[in-house]
């Protein structure tokens, strides 16, 4: 290694040394300071996302880490807007593929990208520890000297400097006044959750700034050609096909004649038991039907080539498809029946990509793709659901799909699960000012129950909104004050009504008590007194927005 190499080697890992401290000092000013919260993730993950960029400039010239980081900028976006998990695991992944593709020859599949990035979650544990030893003994083979004298040398002008502050500070207020105001970490408290957070901070961005590829990964199944499997032949895997054709064709004609045309069911079974008793375990089928072709039916293999397997194959993998559609139907009539959660709206999406899988299953072996092509494939779609996903707040979707479907209001749905609405949070908020403010013929107390729940979702959102912020509940407030013409939050008794809006009163053992709809107090409550009056919430308002 020449000495111009060596010093270039130093003058990266300095750089890349000193963008780390300035990430931990960032993620201790979010994380911990709390100087942004709620967005703290997205903005800290757009920091480490610009970082990348500086850093690794071989990403400049690799148009695959280019769109990798730009992906990664994509999920730092989400996390500002609305964070979650699922944000935030794509947004690792699409940092770490960034920094390790411009190390590789090409992409592969997605079975040795997965190996790589386990390689590297593990890895960026023990990554510093492992760099600081190789450091040491770059220092001690080519300059001959431990690191230790590097640190005696800063002795003096640090403690001269130290010296020489304190007699400054005692002598000017204003340099008092500036040291006062930093905030130096104590040694006891809560100093070692801190000291843990910068370690962790440290780790996890050091693995991706001086990032190490494996070298050698499981490899990917060909997936082609004749698996040695006892019972599998041409003729068994033609009768399989045909008798499995014929008990997906009852199957479906079951659901054509119930679900899509309409029919009446038999005596004993009601709808919600063949429309959500059947939704998952059908889709566990098709999944067992697109494994028993990956098996049985390899690209190349006497199997995959005899005419009639073919024909039957597309027949059934036409059939399973088929069966998800009516598990989907199955799934939408259940919620038009009922309800509209966040999980039965992850059941839709993941019962549309078990779909595109059969779909890609066929095609990969009538155009003979290698298992490769199958893993990216499914990869991609996964891919673009996952980034939708992220960007789109299921919980907002289910409030006004429920409050548009409720029988309240002339749906078809269940009554209005007020409770669940509450629940939400500001996900639901939008939804039941629609309702409050709608002129649909609603009851004097339902409308003041529906009230009461908006008022308490709003005012817990102003509670935290001086502490906890995101680009989507900022956006959902304004709306909102604009739809109300103001913070809409008059009257409001904090602590004085139940989740579903009804007022809460103490009877005589001074136990809490929700009145019922007809209780003729629930229409007197709204002059009671209020010691949590809307006053300091506005205050707490004013105070945010100043903020």
């Amino acid at each position: 290694m020449t000495a111009m190499t060596m010093r270039h080697e130093r003058g990266s890992f300095a750089v890349k040394l000193i963008v780390a401290a300035v990430l931990v000092i960032t993620g201790d000013l979010l994380f911990y300071q709390g100087v942004i919260s709620g967005a703290s993730s997205g903005i800290f993950a757009a920091a480490w996302t610009v970082a990348a960029g500086i850093v690794q400039r071989s990403i400049w010239r690799d148009k695959r880490a280019i769109a990798a980081l730009f992906f990664a900028a994509i999920f730092a976006g989400a996390q500002i807007m609305d964070p979650s998990f699922l944000a935030w695991v794509l947004f690792w992944c699409a940092i770490s593929m960034a920094m390790m593709l411009p190390a590789t020859a090409e992409f592969d599949d997605g079975w040795r990208w997965f190996q790589r990035l386990v390689y590297h979650a593990v890895r960026q544990y023990v990554a510093p520890l492992l760099d600081l030893g190789r450091l040491m003994k770059a220092r001690r083979r080519a300059q001959g000297r431990s690191i230790l004298s590097f640190w005696r040398a800063l002795v003096l002008p640090v403690l001269g400097s130290g010296i020489f502050i304190l007699l400054f500070a005692q002598a000017n207020p204003i340099i008092a006044q500036f040291l006062d105001k930093i905030s130096l970490p104590s040694l006891g408290g809560d100093f070692p959750v801190r000291f843990f957070l910068w370690a962790g901070l440290f780790a996890l961005v050091w693995a991706s700034l001086r990032p190490r590829v494996p070298r050698h990964l499981f490899a990917t199944m060909n997936g082609t050609g004749d698996l040695p499997i006892a019972g599998v032949s041409v003729a068994s895997v033609t009768l399989s096909l045909f008798v499995f054709n014929l008990l997906f064709a009852v199957q479906n004609l079951s659901d054509i004649a119930f679900l899509w045309a309409g029919q009446g069911l038999p005596d004993g079974v009601t709808f919600a038991e063949y429309a959500h008793g059947g939704a998952y375990p059908l889709i566990i089928t098709a999944l067992l039907a697109g494994l028993f072709v990956l098996v049985t039916l390899r690209p190349g293999s006497a199997t995959a080539n005899a005419p009639w397997i073919r024909r039957l194959l597309v027949l059934w993998i036409g059939q399973n498809i088929f069966l998800v559609a009516s598990s989907i139907l199955r799934m939408l009539d259940y919620i038009e029946a009922y309800s509209l959660t966040q999980m039965r709206i992850a059941a839709l999406t993941w019962m549309a990509l078990v779909a595109a899988g059969l779909l890609l299953i066929c095609v990969r072996i009538f155009l003979m793709r290698r298992a490769s092509w199958l893993i990216n494939s499914n990869l991609a779609a996964a891919l673009v659901l996952l980034t939708g996903y992220s960007f789109v707040d299921t919980g907002a979707v289910a409030a006004h799909w429920n409050v548009a479907h409720s029988r309240e209001v002339g749906g078809k749905g269940v009554q209005l699960d007020l409770c669940y609405l509450n629940q939400m949070g500001s996900s639901s908020l939008l939804a039941l000012i629609n309702l409050e403010l709608s002129d649909k013929a609603l009851s004097p107390d339902l409308r003041q129950r529906i009230k009461n729940v908006r008022q308490k979702v709003m005012s817990g959102m102003i509670g935290r909104g001086s502490s906890y912020w995101t680009y989507r509940d900022a956006q959902r407030m304004q709306t909102a004050i604009a739809l109300l013409g103001g913070d809409g939050l008059e009257g409001y008794r904090h602590g004085l009504t139940s989740c579903d809006g009804r007022p809460i009163l103490m009877n005589d053992n001074n136990n809490m008590r929700s009145m019922p709809d007809n209780d003729p107090l629930v229409r007197s409550t709204n002059s009671a007194e209020n010691a949590f009056s809307a006053p300091a919430i506005k205050q707490s308002l004013t105070k945010g927005a100043e903020q």
